[in-house]
């Protein structure tokens, strides 16, 4: 039997957005959106980002999930394909620098945090800078890996932040019961269905599940506050807000969370400017 519920790393404004994006990925026989092409047709002769002025722009957009196969959607992004993109582009010799075009409100948690510990170590290793620029959002996953650039910039109408977990348990019980319908489960193992739908979640797998979020987001915290330079309890303190618009990514700036309030073509000026003066 399959897990119920994976951790999220989504904003709640995003999460119906998110659903319904699960639902298209796993749907069968789902066809590629337009422009997208598996990770397998990439070869020698194609570059899997673009190149601007020796900066290469790498998307993350839409719902991100561990395993995706191709890279190229406005509407989800998976782990296995930035790591791709990343790898080509730290190893790319016409790239000097790497743009994170960001625009995601969250997604899984599961290979997030690997993926953002990976790519500060290899900009590290490479010493190519990345840049993070918000066009419009990164909330949540997606703020997760914002935080491996060296700088965030965020346009005034965007937003950051989002750092927790949720978990999410649907009880059909009742439903099943108007319906006239009894399910019986047959289990081997005597947590095989913890926080199956067919019931009330009990008490003893709700507190597991806390702990679970709790735990994923206390590392939510501490690699933000490590990429950030910032005290982890100020991260937590944050109580998963999502900073946006004017007033609020004035105040993610002012709080360490961001470098910059600027449109996303004047922050991909800055990064080019910065990689002209460090050539």
């Amino acid at each position: 039997m399959l897990k119920t519920m994976q951790p999220v790393l989504v904003s709640p404004a995003w999460a119906e957005t998110a659903a319904a994006r699960l639902v298209q990925l796993t749907q069968a026989g789902a066809e590629l959106p337009a422009g997208c092409y598996r990770l397998g047709e990439v070869n020698g002769t194609r570059r899997p980002y673009e190149v601007d002025q020796g900066v290469a722009v790498v998307s993350v957009a839409g719902l991100l999930v561990p395993k995706l196969g191709y890279i190229g959607s406005s509407w989800a992004t998976g782990y296995d394909g930035l790591r791709f993109q990343l790898a080509h582009a730290f190893a790319d010799p016409d790239v000097r620098a790497i743009c994170l075009d960001i625009d995601s409100g969250g997604g899984i948690a599961q290979g997030c945090f690997d993926l953002v510990d990976w790519i500060v170590a290899t900009k590290t290793a490479t010493g190519k800078p990345v840049g993070a620029i918000c066009s419009e959002e990164a909330y949540s996953a997606a703020y997760a890996i914002a935080c491996a650039a060296d700088s965030i910039a965020v346009p005034r109408t965007g937003g950051v932040g989002s750092i927790g977990v949720w978990l999410m348990h649907w009880d059909y019980s009742r439903m099943l019961e108007e319906a006239g319908l009894t399910p019986t489960i047959v289990q081997s193992g005597a947590h095989k269905t913890d926080g199956h739908p067919y019931a009330a979640l009990p008490e003893a797998v709700r507190a597991e599940w806390q702990g679970q979020v709790d735990a994923l987001r206390q590392l939510f915290a501490e690699t933000v506050a490590r990429a950030r330079g910032l005290d982890v309890a100020a991260v937590l303190a944050t109580e998963a807000r999502c900073f946006e618009g004017p007033v609020g990514t004035a105040e993610a700036v002012r709080l360490g969370l961001a470098d910059a309030v600027l449109p996303p073509d004047r922050a991909f000026s800055a990064l080019v400017d910065h990689v002209r003066e460090n050539q």
